[in-house]
């Protein structure tokens, strides 16, 4: 078992490490059963944890819409460092060793209420491999504009909930049309998220740089590592745009990532069966920016 566990409950509000290779979630959980629960995952470096801030910021949101308690910042931090000082070597991709940290809060059971884990993994060979060699992803139907749900507090909008399924039956599809990843779209063929990541383009003309992606205020979850991007091309001297964005934009932008906070910028290098440029050069740099303290 490489994962390290900590666990914050009424008991344990600051955290304490537990077995990960006993069980932990009862069978009456409501996160396990009913996916009622939010979740955050960043990305550690050396022992340090990357945009802690701006993922505690969105926990506490998420937290928020769902209508459950989320711990304290320092709470989760200490907890996060607790679970880092027992882990496992961390992954080696070249920019120090990494691991993936994984921030969960269930409802818990019916008797016991709500209550938070920690689990921290050594980010694997795969993740490396994606960032170096790219992806290919087809364009799939969300099924209707999430944009629609804003209005609806019960619809959870822009919460990172534990209600996954959809999007790994996404992945699966995508897969079982031999494509690595799914990006939705709606009706209108908007480009909407990746089913784990966002959607960032670049375009390059003669004095002109520019990063894009989907309108982050239309039902897409608020992505912490596209904010982070945007906001050093910004102080490099580029343009952003924030959509709408369609497929053709897409097929004619200079680059195209899925980004997402343990994967980084991940090349997009074919879309549904066409091919896309890859610019390393671009891929270093946009990198780089996550990179950045």
């Amino acid at each position: 078992m490489t994962s390290t566990v900590v666990v914050l409950d009424a008991a344990h509000p600051e955290g304490v490490l537990a077995d990960p290779s006993v069980p932990l979630v009862r069978i009456d959980d409501q996160g396990l059963t009913r996916g009622d629960g939010v979740f955050e995952t960043m990305r550690a470096v050396d022992g340090l944890v990357q945009k802690f801030e701006a993922h505690h910021q969105r926990l506490s949101a998420s937290a928020r819409l769902a209508q459950l308690p989320v711990p304290s910042a320092r709470d989760v931090r200490g907890a996060v460092e607790l679970a880092l000082a027992h882990a496992a070597p961390g992954g080696d991709g070249g920019l120090g060793a990494e691991h993936a940290v994984k921030v969960v809060i269930s409802r818990g059971t019916p008797a016991d209420g709500p209550w938070s884990w920690i689990v921290v993994s050594p980010v694997p060979e795969t993740t490396f491999r994606q960032r170096r060699d790219g992806v290919t992803a087809v364009l799939l139907p969300r099924g209707h504009d999430p944009a629609q749900d804003a209005g609806y507090p019960w619809l959870l909008p822009g919460a990172k909930t534990l209600s996954y399924a959809i999007n790994m039956a996404a992945l699966r599809h995508a897969r079982s049309l031999g494509a690595d990843e799914a990006v939705f779209t709606t009706e209108g063929r908007r480009v909407l998220e990746g089913a784990t990541s966002s959607v960032v383009c670049a375009r390059v003309r003669v004095g002109r740089r520019t990063l894009l992606t989907p309108e982050p205020s239309h039902g897409i979850l608020p992505g912490t590592t596209q904010a982070k991007i945007f906001a050093a091309a910004r102080r490099d001297g580029w343009e952003l745009g924030y959509g709408p964005l369609y497929p053709a934009d897409l097929m004619e932008a200079d680059a195209v990532w899925l980004v997402s906070s343990v994967r980084l910028a991940v090349p997009v290098r074919r879309l549904d069966h066409q091919p896309l440029p890859v610019d390393p050069d671009l891929t270093r740099l946009v990198t780089s920016w996550v990179q950045q303290a």
